[in-house]
């Protein structure tokens, strides 16, 4: 099928099948929710959303049980999720109304919240990553400093940049460096994971390597995405700051962007990009040729509200902060059938 055929296929079928609300508002689906829908062939499945620990699995002890209800604690549920960083066993998110980051570990069954350092609380946690060895990374855009955890969530140390004026996005290289967006400053600045300060890129324009508002990271292949928001634009470059390739332009059409925000690649190195005005998320080759859409606004399942942040395992599982709809939702990309 050629891929104009493919994105006419999209502008007509691309829908919600057979989606419904349970009593409690958390989204299920009756049957199969995909993308794109039929008779063409499946890519994307919904799988699941969560809005607090239990949805993926993660029970209580007796113990904390009986705590709860002697003392009334209730099980957290997100409020604004925002940013969103996933690993084979951890899901951790951004939220910022609660200036929290929750994070949910499948394999030990427990979660935990953290709320700041040992002396101040966050005020706007904006994005989230964990490195190789489970140190986490979280960015407060009021704050303009980066907080530094161990695994267990314990303060260890913060990273704040001279020329930093507003972080927002974070990544992690290839090369073991930190990533920052700077919003205010409208570029990328470089560290290293101890906070050393290594060099920024570009400045603020419409040119090659120049940025205006740019937003989310991502860092793959020795190379960095990057939403440069108010640009309408995508911008590929070498982790040193050299310039490869851009996509994007501001419009209404399918490709187009009005305001893109999270990035992720997923392992055949295709781009997704989410959209907060579209509430969808758009996915591109490397290139920048569109290859499908995946939902639009609403609360079922599938849909979206200010979508922000977005992060791809190797498995390819999708995770989205659907922020307004107070969730993170899961898809899945489906293995391609011989021939297809």
């Amino acid at each position: 099928m050629s891929k104009m055929i493919y994105v006419i296929i999209l502008v007509m079928g691309i829908g919600i099948l057979n989606a419904e609300d349970n009593t409690n508002g958390i989204i299920q689906n009756s049957t199969s929710l995909v993308w794109p829908s039929a008779p063409d062939e499946a890519r994307i499945e919904y799988k699941y959303s969560i809005e607090k620990s239990s949805d993926i699995g993660i029970e209580k002890s007796f113990f904390s049980k009986v705590y709860d209800f002697l003392f009334g604690e209730e099980e957290a549920v997100l409020s604004a999720p925002f940013g969103v960083y996933a690993d084979n066993n951890r899901i951790y998110t951004t939220d910022i109304a609660s200036k929290t980051v929750y994070v949910f570990d499948k394999k030990e069954n427990e979660s935990f919240t953290i709320e700041g350092s040992d002396k101040e609380h966050f005020l706007y946690p904006i994005d989230v990553v964990a490195d190789a060895n489970g140190n986490i990374y979280v960015s407060d855009s009021v704050r303009v400093k980066i907080y530094v955890f161990d695994a267990d969530g314990d303060f260890q140390y913060t990273i704040v940049p001279k020329k930093l004026q507003r972080c927002v996005g974070i990544a992690i290289g290839e090369s073991n460096n930190l990533y920052i967006a700077d919003a205010l400053a409208d570029q990328i600045h470089v560290t290293s994971l101890q906070g050393k300060y290594l060099y920024s890129i570009g400045t603020i324009g419409t040119e090659e390597g120049e940025f205006n508002k740019p937003t989310f990271i991502a860092a793959d292949n020795g190379n960095i995405y990057v939403s440069d928001s108010m640009n309408h634009r995508v911008q590929i470059l070498s982790e040193k700051g050299e310039f490869i390739h851009s996509f994007g332009q501001l419009g209404q059409n399918i490709g187009d962007f009005a305001s893109p925000r999270g990035i992720a690649l997923d392992s055949e190195g295709n781009i997704y990009v989410t959209d907060t005005m579209f509430n969808n998320i758009q996915i591109f080759n490397q290139k920048g040729e569109l290859l499908l859409v995946v939902g639009h606004y609403g609360a079922r399942a599938g849909e979206f509200a200010l979508p922000e942040d977005i992060t791809i395992l190797e498995d390819g599982s999708i995770y989205i902060s659907d922020t307004n709809n107070r969730r993170i939702q899961v898809l899945k990309k489906l293995e391609i059938k011989e021939g297809v």
